[in-house]
């Protein structure tokens, strides 16, 4: 044959595929054929070099894998390294809290020495609130691009600098500027720390997390007058900030030093940046070609030059449009769902109420009891008190519920009664005990309109104080773990519009104190204010009847179901 015949003595023809094939494992071991793109998960199974040998017989061995423990999952995480995220996380929300209730004590310092009117000085707490609530409509896209860690830090640090200027300036205005860049800078370390509990831990395993961040947001809100009223009694005002100046600059070194990226997408492209700096390192000791599945699941296996990607950052929109999202998409659900516009109004009122006791309480003690501004300031502890019952007693109420609903001593009939009742797999798990709970809102809003007379013990009104953040905390933590459990992927938007309507209201209820209690008495304004809070709470028992028929209506929610 005519290819035989031209062929050298002793060499066998080579068709035309094979010299295709040929050509194509020359280009892959040049480092020239293409390069296929394959995504990256947590789960992936990584493949190995196709050739152990380098390529271009030059022997240099392949480079070691990175270390890609630090890539790992956060949900994979040892228990001892979650903890320590964890616990710094609360003590961050806690010193945020601490923040937004030390300012009241140092208010009669500050009215006399700018000459304005205590109303004027609690415009403060405003200003602070308003901080708290617009920042997070920027900052939390933004850790959603570049991870929780530079957001924590870099606002930690504007925080800490405002907190500077606080405690230097010489004018109203300049306090006011002040408390509002203090809000910005601090809102991260509450709003987003519910993120980070969504990245540590599934959602069977978010109670006591969120327990614990409830009770750090509730007990730092008391300790704040309970320290400033001290430091206003026996110094000068200004050292209310400098403690905080203090306090805040040890925070955010620790959290610049201890805490670590929790946002699993932007571990995930950091695990495909580092896989793929070795890939590239591997073709250039001529280590050219993976060995790649030839089909999902399939066992034979074919060299490829390959890279590795993550879908969520394909996905990931550009920050202006998901700043326009973040912003738009909170108050489109507030308008659009029942579920998230009467849990927003819910605890609005609850955190109304909280920063309504930064007037109310010196109003009431140094009335009724003479109290000056420190033994006002210790009054607060019942409201941490209050926090720390609440948090224990909701890490252990779930834990009984379920143990009780799955012992084997209870008989089959009793459980079945129940479970036609009590679903534990529902959303509306998350609000049994809160629709008991809540309603120690209000009735420890009478009981502290009617016992705070001179002839009845300062401990007994005390004890209602207790008493209401115990049924406030029952309202923050229900509204954080249902918001997570219906809506999901728009989770972060719910929480986001009752977060802004929590922080606006409660911001306004200061300036509306004086007033109220004036104008209506101690009594009136307290029944007027518990009269509100027990209507609200039909709002969980409606859910647990018909949430599930509430939620099959909503576009949003309905994905769950």
């Amino acid at each position: 044959m005519k290819g035989r015949e031209d062929s050298p003595a002793g060499i066998s023809p080579v068709s035309a595929s094979e010299q295709t094939a040929v050509i194509a494992l020359k280009d892959k071991e040049d480092g020239t054929s293409p390069i296929t793109y394959h995504y990256l998960t947590f789960e992936t199974s990584l493949p190995i070099p196709s050739r152990h040998v380098s390529s271009n017989q030059s022997g240099v061995s392949c480079p070691a894998q990175p270390d890609l423990t630090i890539y790992a999952s956060p949900f994979e995480w040892p228990s001892t390294r979650k903890n320590v995220i964890m616990y710094l996380s609360c003590v961050a929300t806690m010193t945020t809290a601490y923040t937004a209730g030390s300012y009241a004590p140092a208010a009669h310092q500050m009215t006399v020495e700018w000459n304005v009117s205590e109303v004027a000085v609690f415009v403060g707490i405003t200003t602070f609130c308003c901080g708290f609530a617009i920042a997070p409509m920027v900052l939390a896209p933004f850790s959603e691009i570049n991870g929780r860690y530079p957001v924590f830090v870099g606002a930690g640090v504007l925080y800490w600098i405002c907190q500077i200027c606080c405690a230097v300036t010489r004018s109203y205005p300049g306090m006011l500027v002040a408390r509002f860049f203090t809000g910005c800078g601090s809102s991260v370390f509450s709003t987003m720390v519910g993120g980070v509990v969504s990245d540590l831990y599934h959602a069977k395993d978010r109670n006591t997390p969120m327990a614990l961040f409830s009770g750090a947001a509730l007990f730092g809100t008391g300790l704040g007058p309970l320290v400033s009223g001290f430091i206003a009694q026996n110094t000068n005002w200004r050292w209310v900030f400098w403690l905080q100046v203090i306090t805040c600059g040890i925070l955010i070194a620790a959290v610049a030093l201890f805490f670590k990226e929790t946002r699993g997408s932007i571990l995930l492209s950091r695990k495909a940046r580092a896989l793929n700096r070795w890939i590239e390192a591997c073709e250039e000791a001529g280590h050219v070609g993976f060995d790649m599945p030839v089909s999902p699941g399939s066992e034979k296996t074919e060299s490829q030059r390959m890279r590795w990607k993550v879908k969520s950052d394909e996905e990931r929109a550009s920050l202006s449009r998901m700043i326009g999202i973040s912003v738009y998409r909170p108050f489109h659900l507030l308008t659009t769902e029942p579920v998230v516009f009467f849990f927003s109004l819910w605890v609005s009122f609850a955190w109304a109420i909280l920063y309504l006791t930064f007037g109310s309480i010196p109003i009431v003690y140094q009335r009724s009891y003479h109290f000056n501004i420190q033994e006002g300031g210790a009054v607060f502890s019942a409201m941490s008190i209050g926090a720390t019952l609440s948090t224990i007693l909701s890490i252990y109420q779930d834990r009984w519920l379920y143990n009780y609903m799955t012992c084997s001593t209870k008989s089959l009939e009793v459980r079945s009664g129940l479970m036609k009742w009590i679903d534990l797999s529902s959303p509306e798990a998350r609000l049994y005990f809160a629709c008991i709970e809540s309603t120690l809102l209000p009735i420890g809003l009478f009981w502290f309109g009617w016992t705070q007379f001179p002839s009845i013990p300062w401990i007994v009104p005390t004890l209602a104080v207790s008493c209401s953040t115990m049924g406030i905390f029952s309202v923050y933590l229900a509204t954080f773990n249902y918001f997570a459990d219906v809506y999901h992927r728009y989770a972060s938007s719910a929480l986001a519009a009752q977060s802004f309507c929590r922080n606006m209201l409660g911001g306004v209820f200061p300036l509306v104190t004086a007033a109220l209690f004036n104008n209506l008495t101690f009594q009136g304004a307290a029944s007027l204010l518990a009269g509100i809070g027990a209507l609200l709470t039909i709002v969980p028992w409606v859910l647990v009847f018909y949430g599930p028929k509430i939620r099959s209506r909503s576009k949003f929610a309905s994905e769950i179901m």
